[in-house]
């Protein structure tokens, strides 16, 4: 590479000249990583990308801080246990403006900026959807200016690697940060101390009053690492604040004087597993622990340092929740409530109810579920030993709102047991919805259907309490990520037709709505949509070693693997298709590809047994050359953000098919429809919006609708058997479980399948749909095979999802939950 002479470092940075970046980039390769000459590696050059568009970052963070210390603005605080950010250079560089340049500069240097992208490794900080919704908030926050902050652990190990050995999943360490990141800043300066464990010590101050001291903690160090969020436009950067737990000292050194080196280092190693993996297996004590523990500490950490800049401004703490806003993404994060209450109750010496009052108008609360078990709980004695003090404060928290229950509910001893943020029993447990509801002004379901359930069904009590404070905010994704850059064909396509206001308002991808008859737009648009098929072929080529036609129909369910998500429903109508190829002689009106991706819990024995499932299912019909030229089955292994950059661009057909009444909102939904696939669902989370936008002919609508579930619960109406009895086609697929046709060198291994559907009720309705769904399938086979048709529906789903963008989300939360505005 050639030799350029580096200038002034500010004049560098500011210079997004192919010029400016050259020497940015050579100066990095220098001075950052200590290269002169030798040859330069493709990660080398990744790394050295980094850093020159890190360095703009940085300059436009320090920028936008000064702005909003100058508007004397309110700060909104998202806390989440995950956020899945994938990979950061090429939306950095979209967002900054100079990905074009970037690209221009590194083919000049005889470099490819997709071969550099490539070498990133995925930000593994999340497990699926909650954590990726994170993630477009925050995009969406710093693209509409607005002082947003996430706060989080920095894992050092993410969600496992998925791999697998003989059609089973296996789990291997994702060790994400081995080489280091160049997007984090350690800010070591801004540590936070934090207690836990210990003993209440009771006591009574000067006025007599009771004053309990929570002794005998351990202290945890929160090391804060910042990752900056650039806007799209570089105006603002905000930033992701993620937390590495670290032991109080090199050693405790009471146990190290006494000699037992290995002990203190053991304790020291134990401190710092608190941000060492995502997501610990709680199905035995350690683990539960270990996951209470992380859950305070990162929450501890955000409320340190959130009262921390508070601070600085030098005003009350009563005006705290006029400066602040602390959006709680789902009970992970809850014991912020309780931390909050302890700081300004115990350090602050608040009275309680000046505390509460603050308090309640600081957090908002979203609930993310609506299956009872996801419902996050802690049992009392766990509690008590990890989080002493907090435990009282809840308990004094439940007092006080069991006391307002029973003032508005007089003798209804049971409703105040169903509110009780102590749920009673052989062990008791604490709720942790409810103690985020009661210490919210504000509760949020995150589709419209999961709102309308949320009160009707599954919290009724408190809405009834508390009508005004429940309300509806549907999901989003941001279409920086998901289309501009996931899908670069088709928003040049787009932005030829319509411009590129699109970028920063998805309303106008309405404007596409008359290109949809256009033959030649629509020409173009099949293209791309094959490239982009193409594309993905060949990835799925790399890791399965399958081959599959792009000209096929593809069929795509990606998603985590889990029984109300109906991966079983889709493999149900796979074997369908299969048997009525060899056993009836049917052909199909088109070839059809279909694709899974997904991890399962590693505890989680069925949802591993349906991926073991398919990818036997996939070895009968690829090796049967009856079917070979009609039905290709894969399941493409470890999906993560950047697989789904490729897959969601390449599908067809978006399998959105949960049992309705299961799915909160759904955001693949929104990312599939955004890239012109056609959704095949239930009546489920955002299924329902997405339809009202792209219009009933745009979607495949199939299955019982959830108050028909609700019903059927209700009244134990619903007996699979009948469905196996009176439904030739259902039984004999149902029967193919119960053989070894899909298991031949492994006997009677799905034949759990027949007996917990048949046996044990079915409870994810699955006989109940599967013949809708097949009928469903028919219409889009139909459909598929006449392109120009399928085509305009396409591009239609683009031209109306624009409601589905995070940004509108947003925008309903700074009105009407944070009240925070752009600056």
């Amino acid at each position: 590479m050639p030799t350029i002479i580096v200038e002034d470092l500010a004049k560098l940075r500011s210079n997004s000249s192919i010029e400016g970046l050259t020497q940015s980039f050579l100066h990095h390769l220098k001075y950052s990583l200590g290269l002169n000459g030798q040859e330069v590696t493709t990660l080398d050059q990744y790394l050295a990308v980094s850093q020159m568009t890190r360095d703009r970052m940085i300059d436009l963070m320090v920028e936008t801080e000064k702005r909003y210390a100058d508007a004397n603005a309110k700060r909104l605080c998202y806390l989440s246990m995950e956020f899945l950010m994938g990979r950061s250079l090429g939306n950095n560089l979209h967002n900054l403006g100079i990905f074009d340049q970037t690209q221009e500069m590194l083919k000049n240097l005889g470099a490819d900026l997709e071969e550099v992208r490539e070498s990133e490794v995925d930000a593994a900080l999340g497990n699926g959807g909650l954590g990726r919704l994170a993630a477009c908030f925050l995009d969406s926050l710093a693209t509409l200016g607005m002082p947003g902050y996430g706060y989080g652990i920095n894992y050092e190990y993410g969600l496992f690697k998925q791999e697998m050995s003989n059609g089973h999943q296996t789990e291997k360490p994702d060790h994400w940060q081995e080489d280091g990141s160049p997007w984090l800043i350690e800010r070591p300066d801004e540590a936070c101390l934090i207690p836990v464990y210990g003993y209440i010590e009771h006591a009574t101050d000067r006025t007599g009053e009771y004053n309990p001291m929570w002794m005998g903690w351990n202290i945890l160090v929160g090391i804060p690492h910042d990752m900056p969020i650039v806007g799209y436009g570089a105006k603002t950067v905000n930033y992701l604040r993620l937390y590495s737990a670290q032991s109080s000292s090199d050693f405790d050194m009471e146990i190290f004087n006494e000699g037992d080196y290995f002990k203190a280092v053991e304790q020291k190693i134990k401190s710092e597993t608190i941000s060492k993996v995502l997501y610990p297996k709680d199905s035995f004590e350690a683990g539960r622990e270990l996951r209470l523990v992380q859950e305070y500490f990162f929450t501890a950490c955000a409320l340190r340092d959130i009262t921390r800049t508070f601070e600085r401004s030098g005003q009350s703490y009563d005006h705290f929740h006029e400066k602040t806003a602390i959006q709680l993404n789902d009970t992970h994060p809850s014991l912020a409530i309780a931390e909050l209450m302890r700081i300004l109750v115990d350090e602050k010496q608040f009275t309680w109810e000046r505390a509460w009052h603050i308090t309640q108008r600081t957090f908002a609360f979203t609930n993310h579920t609506l299956l009872p078990e996801a419902m996050e709980k802690w049992p009392v004695p766990l509690f008590e030993r990890v989080l002493p003090r907090h435990l009282q404060v809840i308990f004094e928290i439940n007092r006080r709102f069991l006391k307002k229950v029973a003032s508005i509910w007089p003798g209804d001893p049971d409703r105040q047991a169903r509110m009780s943020i102590i749920e009673e029993g052989p062990q008791k447990q604490v709720r942790m919805a409810h103690l985020s509801m009661v210490g919210s002004h504000s509760v949020n379901g995150v589709a419209e259907l999961h709102s309308k359930l949320l009160k009707t069904k599954v919290v009724t009590d408190f809405h009834e309490m508390w009508p005004e404070r429940f309300n509806n905010k549907t999901n989003g994704v941001t279409q920086r990520r998901w289309l501009l850059k996931a899908n670069p064909g088709l928003a040049d396509l787009i932005t030829k037709k319509i411009g590129d206001d699109w970028i920063v308002d998805a309303t106008k991808l309405k404007d596409l709505e008359p290109f949809a008859e256009d033959p030649d737009f629509q020409s173009a648009f099949r293209k791309i949509k094959l490239r982009n098929k193409e594309k993905l072929a060949q990835v799925i080529y790399d890791t399965t070693r399958y081959r599959v036609d792009p000209e096929s129909l593809f069929d795509i369910q990606a998603k985590r693997i889990h029984e109300y998500k109906r991966q079983l429903l889709n493999i149900m109508h796979i074997v369908h298709q299969y048997l009525c190829i060899v056993e009836d002689g049917e052909d199909l009106v088109v070839p059809r590809t279909y694709i899974f991706a997904g991890k399962a819990a590693p505890g989680y024995w069925a949802a591993k047994q349906y991926i073991k499932l398919i990818n036997n299912i996939a070895k009968v019909i690829n090796n049967d050359p009856r079917t070979r030229d009609q039905i290709r089955v894969v399941f493409v292994p470890n999906y993560r953000v950047s697989l789904a950059e490729v897959m969601i661009p390449a599908a067809d057909l978006s399998e959105q098919i949960s049992t309705a009444g299961k799915e909160a909102s759904g955001t693949g939904n929104m990312k599939f429809a955004m890239n012109g696939a056609l959704t095949i669902g239930t009546l489920d989370g955002a299924n329902i919006e997405i339809r009202e936008e792209v219009g009933e002919e745009n979607i495949i609508i199939f299955g019982l609708k959830a108050e028909e579930i609700y019903h059927m619960r209700a009244t134990q109406s619903y007996d699979p058997w009948d469905f196996f009895r009176r439904n030739t086609r259902i039984r004999r697929v149902m029967e193919s479980f119960n053989t070894d046709l899909f298991c031949a060198e492994e006997p009677g291994m799905f034949r759990w399948i027949f007996q917990t559907i048949l046996d044990q009720g079915d409870e994810y309705f699955h006989l109940a749909d599967l013949q809708s769904y097949i009928d469903a399938h028919r219409r889009a086979a139909r459909e598929y095979a006449r392109p120009d048709l399928w085509t305009r529906k396409a591009i239609l789903n683009v031209a109306r999802i624009g409601k589905f963008s995070s940004d509108r989300t947003i925008k309903q939360y700074a009105e009407e939950i944070w009240n925070i505005k752009g600056h």
